[in-house]
């Protein structure tokens, strides 16, 4: 059972913790991107994921300096593209002067973009770079479970993280438990569905009546009961301080299990299949 009180943490099979809940960055650039990070941070986040795609690690470190926190009270997250597959370690070392920090918290491989067929260097590569004391932990993102068997085989060390699309039309009950037996934890990116929310389905806006909450916390603590650590994105301070808020309240296991149950075989919020997905 996880513990979800107020200043919980999730421990990574490495050691390293993790807060319950981070703050995506996607989308979140120029000085409008540094603002939003910075009212996350005076908020309470204590997580920020970007990447090296997202274009902004530049605004994040920015954020993080202006805010006045020591560095080792936020973890900073990044991720290596396909096109550094082969370069990981030097595509760190760029990320770090870009956020502006001598070390991250945890490194991705962003996708496998199987066609390329070469993310075992980038995993061999953040190997490197945690042995080099770049990063603290390091792990993946979009990677089904024969490609995570597949990093393990080769280099020997198993992903602290996996980070998936997870909401609630596309639940991913198979994948979180295939994580778990592998000592992986499941973070969520794009965890409300984005623009398209189940706000409206009795499943979620059934306990968002009976709990005076808002179908978004609902959906955000269905992460917290299911062992994900969401990564939620909003550029508004109310609403960032709300999803924030999760802890003062609870799902029934009927209501964990209704929300799980409104996935669809489609529910990919744009196909994005890592057997074929590519990014670059």
């Amino acid at each position: 059972m996880v513990d979800l009180s107020p200043t919980a943490r999730h421990t990574l099979h490495d050691g390293t913790t993790l807060p319950l809940v981070g703050f995506g960055t996607y989308e979140l650039t120029g000085a409008e991107g540094v603002t939003a990070v910075r009212h996350a941070l005076d908020a309470g986040y204590r997580l920020l994921d970007t990447a090296v795609s997202y274009r902004n690690e530049t605004e994040v470190g920015r954020a993080v300096a202006a805010s006045g926190l020591d560095r080792e009270e936020v973890a900073l997250v990044t991720k290596v593209p396909g096109r550094r597959h082969r370069s990981a370690v030097e595509c760190v070392e760029e990320s770090l002067r870009r956020l502006g920090t001598d070390h991250l918290d945890l490194v991705l491989v962003h996708w496998p973009n199987p066609s390329q067929g070469e993310y075992e260097y980038a995993w061999d590569g953040l190997v490197q770079a945690r042995e080099r004391g770049l990063t603290r932990s390091i792990g993946v993102s979009n990677f089904h479970p024969h490609h995570l068997d597949r990093v393990i085989r080769s280099v020997g060390v198993t992903p602290a993280v996996n980070q998936v699309e997870v909401h609630p039309s596309f639940s991913q009950a198979g994948l979180l438990a295939e994580n778990a037996r592998r000592g992986i934890l499941t973070q969520a990116w794009s965890p409300l569905g984005k623009r398209q929310p189940r706000y409206t389905d009795t499943a979620v806006a059934a306990p968002a009546e009976r709990l005076g909450v808002t179908p978004a916390q609902v959906v955000l603590r269905w992460h917290l009961q299911r062992g994900v650590l969401p990564l939620p994105k909003s550029a508004t301070p109310e609403r960032q301080r709300e999803n924030l808020d999760l802890f003062g309240f609870s799902l029934s296991d009927d209501e964990v299990a209704a929300i799980t149950d409104l996935t669809r075989p489609d529910g990919r919020l744009f196909g994005g299949d890592p057997d074929h997905h590519e990014e670059h």
